[in-house]
């Protein structure tokens, strides 16, 4: 009986496996650190460790929207000290949403928008420029489809997608879903990924059964977040109304399976927050706001040492900057 009893409770729990994404994550701040404030406006980040360092990058102007925007590069040993080591500029472009990523091939992959000064053939182009070291940087490659905004990229058995937004001020808004095997030549994996609304930034993940989650970003009188999943090869979604707005997207999930997100949150007030993400409820929890306000967002987190590591810009404290946050959870 003895050997009955423990083979029922056996497979009563394969039959109801607890569920990661229902144990809420408890966040602590333990430090935030401002990391670069030397130029009139910083914002938009990146952050990625590569070869036992880190690596921020973020664009730098004289504001929020400026011709002379450029991407800064950082880089660290200790997370603590940050040195400048690279600076790309264009001649033709204002510069936008610097996000960073290491290539299957050990390289580092930096991407962004370039706002071009008109006239030109179209307002938005995107790029991206590669460096075995984070000091040098090669020639900008030219990505995706103009005006089409490639906001982000992950990397996932050996392809890099990104998801672009419409910036043409004609015809209707869209996102579009590419996917590429170098991060220079992209293919289109689906034309229409969102065609209803204002639907723009973005961040995926992948997860070791290959499914893929979107946080994306909607704007308009009333617009929230969504969720959305798909399966390999991804031409098929499913979307949730997260019934909040939210800026700035960033989708991360713990190796226990459960799901955060960095994003900008607009009530009682503006500022970045984690949250907890329940992808199979899809609600959005707040649990820890970092150290902002005014003109805030655009994390990026990286898991070392047992830590959650976050870039993320701010105005809090009078003038936008870059902060480098370190959180602990359990």
């Amino acid at each position: 009986m003895k050997n009955a009893s423990l083979l029922c409770l056996a497979l009563l729990c394969l039959a109801a496996p607890l569920q990661a994404n229902d144990k809420p994550v408890q966040l602590k701040l333990e430090s935030a650190q401002k990391i670069w404030d030397k130029d009139p406006h910083n914002a938009f980040t990146g952050l990625t460790r590569f070869k036992d360092k880190w690596y921020c990058v973020f664009r730098t102007g004289k504001a929020h929207v400026s011709p002379d925007g450029a991407l800064q590069v950082l880089e660290s040993k200790d997370g603590k000290d940050w040195k400048p080591v690279a600076r790309i500029t264009s001649e033709t472009a204002d510069l936008r949403d610097a996000k960073i990523s290491v290539t299957p091939e050990g390289q580092l992959m930096l991407s962004g928008a370039g706002a071009l000064h008109q006239p030109a053939p179209c307002r938005h182009q995107s790029m991206s420029w590669f460096s075995d070291d984070g000091k040098h940087w090669s020639k900008a490659h030219i990505i995706g489809d103009p005006n089409l905004w490639l906001w982000g990229n992950k990397w996932h058995d050996g392809d890099v997608y990104s998801i672009g937004y419409h910036t043409g001020k004609e015809g209707p808004r869209f996102t579009r879903l590419y996917k590429s095997s170098d991060g220079k030549n992209f293919e289109t994996v689906v034309d229409k990924l969102i065609d209803k609304g204002y639907s723009n930034e973005s961040s995926l993940v992948f997860t070791k059964d290959n499914t893929c989650y979107c946080l994306l970003r909607r704007d308009g009188k009333g617009a929230t977040g969504l969720l959305g999943v798909s399966k390999p090869p991804y031409t098929k979604w499913e979307w949730k109304d997260l019934g909040i707005k939210i800026g700035g997207p960033e989708l991360f999930q713990l190796p226990d399976g459960r799901f955060l997100a960095t994003v900008r949150l607009y009530s009682p007030k503006v500022r970045t927050s984690i949250c907890q993400l329940d992808v199979e409820k899809g609600t959005l929890t707040e649990l820890l706001a970092l150290p902002s306000g005014g003109d805030t967002s655009y994390a990026n987190m990286v898991l070392h040492d047992g830590l959650l590591n976050v870039s993320y810009y701010s105005s809090h404290e009078g003038k936008t900057s870059i902060y480098f946050a370190k959180v602990s959870y359990k």
